[in-house]
């Protein structure tokens, strides 16, 4: 670079002023937008969950509000694909990208109902109530229905009257765990379900 010697007074003398300047206090604000921004998942619960959807069995990140106190409920704001997650690696489809719909819908069931033979009303009832009732009516279908022996005398311990249709999101070993105990108790009509 070369300068000449009046080019060099100009520079001297333009600092100089300026750092006079801000000596005075006439330098701008420090500027604190990166410290005092507010980020949207900033402060919320963090879920992980599998999609239900369809058998691939996507993980999810589910962000939920609330302060956690007693009479609080955390509230979903913000569904994402789980970057960690093996299957999908973070992506989702459009069903998947979509879940807030389905969390947030009206129509959406949230409690199990049982409609009495012969009514025509869905009565609520209580989880204990609806898995004790699910496991009495097993019960008395089993003990109906249970299928020892066949006519040749061979032994078979089959029950044919209840099916089983599990979920197609679980892992290898809920599937596992599923198919030993529903072949643990006869049942032959065993599937899993393959898109919703």
């Amino acid at each position: 670079m070369n300068i000449n010697r009046r080019e060099f007074f100009k520079f001297c003398g333009v600092g100089l002023a300026t750092s006079s300047l801000a000596a005075l206090g006439m330098a701008p604000q420090p500027s604190y937008a990166e410290s005092i921004r507010h980020f949207k998942l900033a402060n919320t619960k963090e879920t992980r969950n599998t999609c239900p959807y369809c058998s691939v069995g996507c993980g999810l990140i589910m962000y939920s509000r609330g302060s956690g106190g007693k009479n609080v409920s955390q509230e979903i704001f913000h569904i994402e694909g789980d970057a960690d997650h093996p299957v999908n690696r973070g992506t989702l489809c459009p069903k998947g990208a979509g879940l807030i719909d389905f969390i947030r819908s009206p129509n959406r069931l949230q409690y199990p109902q049982v409609r009495e033979a012969g009514s025509n009303e869905w009565k609520r009832l209580s989880w204990d109530d609806a898995l004790t009732r699910i496991a009495r009516l097993m019960k008395d279908d089993r003990d109906a229905n249970f299928v020892e022996k066949n006519d040749a005398g061979q032994t078979v311990n089959r029950w044919l009257t209840t099916g089983f249709l599990a979920a197609s999101a679980a892992s290898s070993e809920a599937g596992y765990m599923t198919h030993k105990v529903v072949r643990s108790l006869g049942i032959l009509g065993f599937d899993n379900q393959a898109r919703v």
